[in-house]
């Protein structure tokens, strides 16, 4: 790429949203359905032009979700190729405040898991490392079952 041409590299942020469950008090992640691709991802989006990458993950996540979040420590960046041009999300952590989901075009569920059910339900195996990530930054033991 030539110094002058710009950058086509799609900018993206999202959340790994996290909550104690309601009922358990355990760890559950909200995955968000997307019918346009039929595809269990974590909440994400593109950025719009000069916003901050945090600032765009936590839109995203009231956009897609309907909850308020609290954002934690930054995670990975995922690059991978989205319909044949680079694309690179930048995640954080994000604590779920107060929720309030409604269908929409872009997002018609969302579902709140337990870390094991959501790395088996994450549609993209290069979402799944995320999860982990996550569980190392709440200082959390690996759950149970995980195949190594």
């Amino acid at each position: 790429m030539s110094p002058d041409s710009p950058d086509t590299t799609v900018q993206a942020a999202g959340c790994v949203l996290w909550r104690r469950s309601p009922v358990t008090g355990e760890l559950e992640l909200c995955l968000v359905h997307r019918p346009k691709y039929d595809d269990w991802s974590l909440p994400k989006g593109k950025l719009k032009r000069g916003e901050e990458a945090l600032a765009g993950a936590l839109r995203e996540v009231a956009e897609e979700t309907g909850c308020q979040a609290v954002p934690g420590p930054e995670l990975h960046t995922l690059r991978y190729l989205a319909n044949g041009r680079p694309k690179q999300v930048r995640y954080w952590a994000a604590e779920a405040t107060a929720c309030a989901f409604s269908p929409g075009d872009e997002v018609d569920r969302v579902l709140w898991l337990t870390p094991v059910a959501a790395r088996a339900r994450l549609t993209q195996p290069h979402d799944r490392p995320l999860v982990d990530a996550l569980l190392a930054v709440l200082n959390r033991p690996q759950p149970a079952g995980r195949p190594e």
